[in-house]
């Protein structure tokens, strides 16, 4: 009667180290996934309830996905891929070998003080966020009230044959509330929930339009975020005194009610303001021009 031997062979070796590196490797593919997952999405600007929508899942499913803790269907993956503009292989395909370009840059960024940190992370979404010749079928006009956003945004979507769509009115269609009450009802951070909201449908529904967005919206990161990566941006300022001369000949005496100090506060508004606009692409000031000849400026600005 013959025994069989209890020493491992050669081949029972090998095979126990190959599973043993295949189980230390498919331990690595869902945080890499997820990490690939979440830098192409900031990259594209999109939140994660957006891409969530875009894709048809669950916010918290690809927020698990994204923190590398949740396992996920190759028909989902192939969702998500679509929703973020790349194919299933880019999605899956292993991070780069770092290279001498990439020690160099994050070199760069490790020397440079949080504030302008801030502001190379907004040029580079803003330059590299999307591809150029789309970003730029998006014109978004920020800036005060009484600069004339309504008044060249609506001619510019006119003669270019765009929609041209006001965010604030979009607002009040979303929620069926005039916007004063909306403030009333919810504060200055639920408006600026539904304004975030309100402007992921616009830029979703969108891909050729005109659009006036409050003066407000650059003080909700995401939001404005969201405009530097997919819309080219116009900063339309103009001295305070215009601001509030133009917003009240249009019968608006609102600015001027219960406060005498009215021009002050619009004055430290704009100055607070400031950093923030100065992030656009460009600036159009119409202090003391014609429509027509902040229109023209307008035009050479976005269409060269």
């Amino acid at each position: 009667m013959s025994l069989k031997s209890d020493i491992d062979t050669p081949q029972d070796l090998a095979e126990t180290a190959a599973d043993s590196a295949a189980s230390a490797e498919s331990g690595n593919i869902l945080p890499a996934l997820g990490k690939r997952v979440r830098e192409i999405r900031d990259r594209r600007g999109m939140t994660r309830k957006l891409v969530a929508r875009e894709a048809g899942v669950s916010e918290r499913h690809l927020a698990h996905l994204e923190g590398g803790d949740g396992n996920v269907s190759i028909v989902l993956l192939h969702s998500i891929a679509r929703a973020l503009n790349v194919s299933l292989v880019e999605l899956l395909a292993p991070e780069a070998e770092d290279t001498v370009e990439k020690r160099l840059i994050r070199r760069f960024l490790e020397r440079l003080p949080q504030h302008r940190l801030e502001e190379v992370v907004f040029r580079l979404m803003r330059d590299f966020g999307q591809d150029e010749a789309v970003r730029r079928k998006r014109i978004a006009l920020i800036g005060l009230r009484g600069a004339g956003k309504s008044t060249l945004g609506k001619r510019l979507a006119q003669e270019e044959a765009m929609p041209f769509i006001e965010l604030d009115r979009e607002i009040e269609k979303e929620t069926g509330i005039p916007g004063r009450e909306i403030f009333s009802l919810y504060g200055q951070s639920g408006y600026r929930r539904i304004e975030k909201r309100t402007l992921e449908r616009v830029l979703r529904e969108h891909p050729r339009a005109v659009i006036s967005v409050g003066g407000g919206v650059v003080s909700q990161p995401e939001s404005f975020e969201m405009l530097l990566a997919q819309c080219m941006t116009v900063w339309v300022k103009a001295q305070p005194e215009e601001h509030m001369a133009r917003v009240m000949s249009q019968g608006d005496l609102r600015p001027m009610a219960g406060n005498d100090e009215a021009m002050e506060d619009l004055t430290r508004i704009l100055e607070a303001r400031l950093p923030l606009y100065a992030k656009a692409d460009t600036v159009l000031d119409t202090s003391g021009e014609t429509v027509e000849q902040s229109f023209t400026k307008l035009r050479q600005l976005v269409l060269g």
